[in-house]
């Protein structure tokens, strides 16, 4: 959780954004969370009435304020995505919450902001065709499942094949990798397979997770990528968005790195990139 509070504080302190760039959202209404997490599961949550079982599958001792956390990541990334829509990118300084069912939480994950934040735009009539681009180390199981049978939301998920979670679920496509992938394959890989997707789905909003966990730094990523492939890997999203006037909402997603100053880093930059291409 200290990455929350020192990124900010780094991007204010390199000058690449000023603290009126920041907002604290306000929360969304319970008609959006219950629009994409079963009504049963999202009251017991509330209540603090999950399973011992379930519990354990989140990974985090279940609290009222755990719950209002993750509330108020959900409403930061659907305000982000307005933000978006008016000026082209939004970026939630947490968030990408993948691993939450529509029944149940996961992985550190309760309310899946993503699927959320999807279903609110294309509820609203503010876009029609959402594509999920999630390139954070673990599969995006939770977000998958959401929208297993749905047309208006294409689920794109690049992962170690073999990392957490070890039950994949089907996404729209998925891209799984052994173990030690680098820069090269890496990006190679999502250079070539994006601009299809685009091609084939024409999406009018992108969301993105932008985990580091893909970092070869990271304790329980098992990719090999470098800072600098990383930077490369967000450019290469959110030139597309920005190039094919895409609204883009990033969230951050992951990361584990046992040099705290190497998560911030690897999401520090694409701030940068948000700051250099949009404004």
């Amino acid at each position: 959780m200290e990455k929350y509070d020192l990124l900010p504080e780094q991007l204010v302190y390199e000058g690449t954004l000023s603290r009126e760039n920041f907002f604290a959202p306000e929360l969304i209404e319970e008609k959006w969370f219950l629009n994409t997490h079963d009504p049963n599961y999202f009251r017991r949550l509330s209540a603090l009435d999950l399973t011992p079982q379930e519990v354990r599958a989140i990974g985090f001792p279940l609290t009222a304020s755990l719950v209002h956390r993750e509330m108020v990541i959900a409403s930061g990334s659907v305000q982000a995505a307005e933000f978006a829509l008016s000026y082209g990118i939004g970026m939630n300084i947490a968030g990408g919450t993948h691993h939450a069912f529509s029944n149940r939480g996961e992985g550190f994950c309760l309310l899946n902001d993503i699927a959320i934040t999807a279903n609110f735009l294309l509820e609203n009539r503010l876009a029609s065709r959402v594509l999920v681009v999630d390139l954070d180390v673990h599969q995006g199981n939770g977000t998958a499942e959401i929208f297993k049978e749905r047309r208006d939301v294409f689920t794109f998920s690049m992962h170690g094949e073999k990392n957490f979670p070890h039950r994949k679920e089907k996404s729209h496509l998925d891209i799984g990798l052994p173990d030690g992938t680098g820069d090269l394959e890496y990006l190679t890989r999502l250079q070539q397979t994006l601009p299809r997707i685009l091609e084939m789905f024409d999406p009018d909003f992108l969301i993105y997770q932008s985990g580091t966990d893909v970092l070869a730094s990271d304790q329980l990523g098992r990719l090999n990528l470098s800072q600098s492939g990383i930077k490369e890997r967000d450019e290469t999203v959110v030139s597309l968005a920005k190039n094919n006037q895409i609204p883009l909402m990033c969230c951050m997603g992951g990361g584990y790195s046992k040099q705290i100053k190497d998560i911030v880093e690897g999401h520090a930059q694409i701030f940068r990139l948000a700051q250099s291409l949009y404004f």
